[in-house]
């Protein structure tokens, strides 16, 4: 799409954007300032200069979207005790499936059906489990894919897929590729931030940038830390005040210009003054939008408490903020990876949950950012309809199962109170209109506005682009 060239012809501005990871590389984004205390405006809502790497960019065609809550539930939510309701597995009870089973990671035996109650929801009557009561709240606006399917059975690889458009090797991940091709709206936070209380399978290959420039990777927040202040190491100086660091910060960006004009190509150099500036700006920007606190109590009390109220309501405050793309993981490594005593598991992790993503969406339409968002939810796959088989008995949990999921999208140019797809009778496979991974990323990137096939990126000698050589836009779910 851009003129970006790969490695051999890369510019100095790019070499210095692949440098660095984590809170180091946002220093990438600083803009040096003027002498002075910088203005609250400036803190909260800075633009970066046209010609940088991060400034605004308009995509191909009119958005129906500008940013990005992905809401990813790891480990793989089971679609039939969720989102797709197969009463007929209650009746092969203890049974075989008449088609019998898929393949999937693990064994699997008889037929295992929900312990949960479904309902009709809204004018649309979308059928939603009991333990996501709140959010089918919003039935009317959500869209659910019931024909989701990925290629394998594993965590890993289905993780890379579903973040990266590539199960095996280190691509550049959703949230790079949109702040590649849209740029970010606030120069003083990340484009881009991952949210997690610990660390999802995969950790970090999730939010990478890879061949990308590293401006565009993503900035990874520990949500388990409840302070503002402690969400993001070192953002603070303790010990002198903002107007001295000014000061000081002015004085070493002029020894430092002096010490890089003989050593123009120095991009390493460049990278550290720029750093410096950005984590001072940025001791405003970031702590004000982490902190909750500074929410009216109600709004609060909408979202509830726990961590997973705690990172919806920081996400919304961060795009509104101008981040393009925030994703929330639900807990460490894979909490929805139920094997065993799913009963227990998903209505637990659910209510975790559930309030703060109706608030969330309730949030967004108050504030009138519904329209102008996108927000994604669902895991890396789903879970058999049969059940899991330890030691040859059933363990009362649900193998992996990447055949046949679901997923529910909300927002800007999405068809609410809408099904599309479905998986066969019992839900083992995606049947009807079936959507693989790279459909969805050509459909997410459609609503913001781009070509899936014309946003690319050349390096080592060929155009990558986020969905490979497939994808077709699900045109049905827009509205």
């Amino acid at each position: 799409m851009y003129p970006h060239p790969g490695p051999a012809r890369s510019s100095r501005r790019e070499a210095l954007g692949r440098i660095g990871t984590g809170m180091g590389m946002l220093g990438l984004l600083g803009v040096l300032g003027d002498a002075g205390e910088l203005a609250a405006a400036d803190l909260d809502g800075g633009r970066a200069p046209a010609d940088h790497p991060l400034a605004p960019r308009r995509p191909h065609f009119a958005p129906k979207v500008k940013q990005v809550i992905h809401i990813y539930l790891n480990g793989g939510p089971s679609q039939v005790d969720t989102f797709d309701p197969k009463p007929l597995l209650k009746r092969y009870e203890g049974k075989t499936l008449p088609q019998g089973n898929l393949t999937t990671e693990r064994k699997t035996g008889t037929a295992l059906p929900s312990p949960f109650r479904f309902r009709r929801y809204g004018q649309s009557g979308l059928e939603i489990s009991e333990i996501f009561e709140q959010t089918a709240r919003h039935a009317d606006d959500l869209c659910i894919i019931r024909s989701m399917h990925a290629n394998t059975p594993n965590h890993e690889q289905s993780m890379r897929l579903m973040n990266c458009g590539d199960e095996r090797l280190s691509r550049p991940s959703l949230g790079s590729w949109i702040t590649y091709g849209m740029g970010t709206e606030n120069a003083n936070l990340p484009g881009f931030l991952a949210m997690c209380p610990g660390l999802p399978v995969a950790d970090v290959s999730n939010w990478k940038s890879a061949f990308l420039p590293g401006v565009y990777q993503g900035t990874y927040i520990d949500t388990r830390k409840e302070r503002a202040e402690d969400l993001i190491d070192n953002i603070q100086n303790r010990w002198i005040s903002r107007r001295d660091q000014r000061r000081q910060l002015d004085l070493l960006a002029e020894l430092n210009q002096r010490h890089r004009a003989p050593r123009a190509e120095d991009d390493a150099l460049e990278a550290r003054i720029a750093s410096f500036e950005l984590a001072y700006r940025m001791q405003m920007a970031a702590t004000n939008a982490f902190d909750i606190e500074r929410e009216p109590a109600s709004v609060r009390e909408a979202y509830g408490p726990g961590i997973q109220a705690r990172q919806l309501l920081i996400a919304r405050r961060l795009i509104e903020r101008g981040v393009r793309f925030v994703q929330l993981y639900h807990g460490d490594v894979q909490p929805w990876d139920a094997h065993d005593h799913i009963a227990e598991n998903h209505r637990a992790l659910a209510g975790q949950c559930d309030r703060a993503i109706a608030a969330l969406l309730t949030d967004l339409k108050q504030r009138g950012l519904f329209e102008e968002t996108l927000v994604i939810c669902g895991g890396e796959f789903g879970r058999t309809p049969a059940v899991e088989l330890a030691g040859g008995k059933p363990a009362l949990g649900r193998d992996h199962n990447h055949w046949g999921f679901s997923i529910w999208l909300a927002g800007g140019g999405v068809r609410g109170g809408h099904v599309h797809g479905a998986t066969d009778e019992f839900g083992y496979r995606a049947v009807e209109k079936p959507v693989h991974i790279h459909d969805l990323h050509a459909t997410i990137l459609h609503l913001l506005g781009f070509d899936h096939t014309r946003l690319t990126y050349r390096y080592a000698g060929r155009d990558f682009r986020l969905t490979d050589v497939q994808g077709e836009v699900v045109r049905e779910i827009l509205s």
